[in-house]
């Protein structure tokens, strides 16, 4: 048995427009990175970045403590966490290492998890940031690709994107709140209208087939959210100018990253994601915000390095 390993996780987009707390995409963009090594005493935190070291309040550290507690293991862990995922944007940065920490504690200990108990630890970690738990990013994060996640039962199902699907992400520079999710949370409708849920979920099994079939062209224009964005908008400035410069461009969808702020756009290949980023650029300058813009593809999931 190994006395230490290392995971990488990748950050995640959730929700994909329509698929609310349902759907998560792995992004090849950003990375967590987490050792952890059988040394010291209890268990541990160091890192560089500004982040909580007290297990409780970390996310990886939870994961750990909730795993150390589930399998009876009385070995003291260290563990080292290198941040590679911006917080708070909604790329799924405590998801990235809440995922690795599940994945390293797995192999570091040959638990031999599968991967529905692996996203159930995982999502345990989104306590410590978000106030409860959810696995959108944490699967999506863990199994990467595309991740469909049902929770009573819980059921991960992990499908593989279409090899030409492109990602358009808009960062933009502003002060998120410290508990951002909760605010973005506390916007949402409680009452929906029968016919906006019916229309939500149709563009919602859409998705889904795009996946299935491959179809970059019917994910894309399937990705239409008429309950949550509406809601969150208002929180991101400029946003229906990115949306809209963005589709103008050539972007086949487009809606708000997981909880926001950040934007994300879908195209192919066939399409110049470059101009897409610049169009996303110019809606954000339009509201005299700032941003950075990041091409990239969807992402393995979480491995051991």
């Amino acid at each position: 048995m190994a006395e230490s390993v290392t995971v990488r996780a990748p950050c995640s987009t959730a929700n994909l427009g329509p698929g609310f707390d349902v759907f998560g995409l792995a992004l090849d963009a950003y990375y967590d990175e987490i050792r952890l090594r059988k040394e010291g005493k209890g268990i541990t935190i160091q890192s560089s970045s500004p982040i909580p070291l007290q297990p409780e309040k970390n996310s990886a550290g939870l994961v750990v403590r909730e795993m150390s507690k589930k399998f009876k293991i009385k070995s003291a862990i260290t563990m080292k966490i290198k941040k590679g995922v911006p917080a708070g944007f909604g790329i799924g940065s405590s998801a990235a290492s809440a995922a690795a920490a599940a994945v390293a504690f797995n192999s570091l200990f040959e638990l031999n998890l599968d991967s529905n108990t692996l996203v159930q630890f995982a999502g345990i970690g989104e306590m410590a940031s978000a106030g409860s738990i959810h696995y959108d990013n944490v699967a999506a994060s863990v199994l990467g690709g595309f991740v469909i996640v049902r929770t009573n039962p819980l059921d991960v199902i992990s499908i593989d994107p279409p090899k030409d699907l492109v990602l358009c992400v808009a960062i933009p520079k502003i002060t998120v709140p410290q508990n951002k999710t909760k605010v973005s949370r506390s916007v949402l409708p409680q009452q929906i209208k029968l016919s906006d849920h019916v229309e939500n979920l149709a563009n919602a099994a859409v998705i889904t087939a795009g996946f299935m079939k491959k179809d970059v062209n019917l994910i894309g224009r399937s990705i239409r959210d008429i309950i949550v964005e509406p809601a969150r908008q208002h929180l991101i400035p400029g946003f229906n100018k990115v949306k809209t410069n963005a589709l103008a461009a050539g972007a086949s969808g487009v809606t708000i990253s997981g909880a926001g702020p950040s934007i994300i756009a879908f195209t192919s290949k066939s399409a110049d994601p470059r101009k897409i980023c610049k169009a996303m650029e110019r809606g954000f300058a339009f509201a005299k915000t700032k941003c950075t813009t990041i091409v990239c593809k969807p992402s393995k999931g979480a491995s051991v390095i």
